[in-house]
């Protein structure tokens, strides 16, 4: 995937260790380590990525210690 000339954008929430980047482009979901911007990109479909998304506000994700109360099975 070409991502020359793309916008990246990363979260406010990050810190200076880095983060994860996204971008929009080519009717694709483009992300990649901001530490390692030259580095590979891994590429997704918008429904792949809204179904990652919809997996995150669910708490599919959430480490040890999480609330059985938030997950949804």
């Amino acid at each position: 995937m070409d991502t020359s000339g793309s916008v990246w954008r990363k979260s406010t929430h990050s810190n200076i260790d880095g983060c994860v980047e996204v971008s929009f482009a080519h009717g694709q979901v483009a992300v990649r380590d901001s530490k390692d911007q030259g580095g590979p990109v891994l590429a997704f479909t918008p429904v792949e990525w809204q179904a990652f998304l919809l997996g995150v506000r669910n708490g599919e994700f959430d480490l040890a210690g999480r609330s059985s109360s938030t997950r949804q099975d």
